[in-house]
């Protein structure tokens, strides 16, 4: 009941926002969310790192063979991300990241601010610290953030039905293990391995819309038994058309 009654004030405090000569005003920020509360409404030509945080959260939504900069600033990719996460959702599609925006985003993360279906236990199977891989810690965390968002938004596409994860962070010494490649994704932390109840090669297709510039699937070296996003790479699942 306290965390609802704290987004019902935070959206009163987005909605008091006015926009005059382009700039945005906000009545402050309310402290509403666990994770983090926008204090204003963000639209193309803003930028800080409340746009930063809209944009890892949209990041799933940058249309196909697409990804969108986290640079926060919000420009036309980022834009055209917010449009497609609020039709997705039934919000009404103006591309400006206002309260029931806001409020959807609050409704799908966790106060950790990974989204509601995906875990940082989930996408770190090797280590709990995220040490020993080809980034820092902190980094391969952020990147295992990111993926998770992208996921999200692939679960939401494919129906909200489940999809489970079977590898994802490794350190040198997992990747060593179970003879993953030298160059593997899995080391940044934004490789993901997928298997599920949509088969492989749905889950590769959908992908292709969600921000992954890497998917290997069936027909893929090694690849038949289940579907690998990330990043950064390309893609390559023969079996699937991809």
């Amino acid at each position: 009941m306290i965390q609802r009654l704290g987004r019902f004030l935070a959206a009163l405090a987005l909605t008091a926002a006015t926009t005059v000569a382009g700039v945005t005003f906000t009545a402050g920020a309310a402290h509403a969310d666990g994770c983090y509360t926008w204090g204003r409404s963000l639209a193309q030509g803003t930028s800080g790192e409340d746009v930063r945080q809209l944009q890892i959260r949209v990041s799933g939504y940058p249309g196909y063979g697409a990804q969108i900069g986290l640079d926060g600033v919000f420009g036309p990719a980022t834009r055209s991300a917010v449009i497609r996460f609020q039709q997705a959702y039934g919000l009404g599609a103006d591309g400006i990241a206002g309260p029931q925006t806001f409020n959807k985003l609050y409704a799908l993360q966790d106060d950790d601010c990974t989204p509601a279906n995906f875990s940082y236990a989930e996408l770190n199977k090797c280590n709990s610290t995220w040490a020993g891989g080809a980034v820092s810690a902190a980094t391969a965390r952020a990147n295992a953030l990111v993926s998770m968002w992208k996921l999200q938004a692939l679960r939401h596409a494919l129906g909200d039905v489940p999809i489970s994860i079977s590898s994802s962070f490794r350190s040198y010494a997992c990747n060593s293990a179970v003879g993953g490649a030298s160059n593997s994704r899995h080391l940044y932390g934004d490789g993901v391995d997928l298997t599920g109840s949509p088969s492989f090669c749905r889950l590769a297709q959908q992908a292709r819309y969600h921000g992954f510039a890497q998917i290997l699937g069936p027909g893929y070296p090694d690849h038949n038994d289940h579907t690998h996003v990330a990043a950064v790479g390309g893609w390559s699942a023969p079996n699937c058309g991809i």
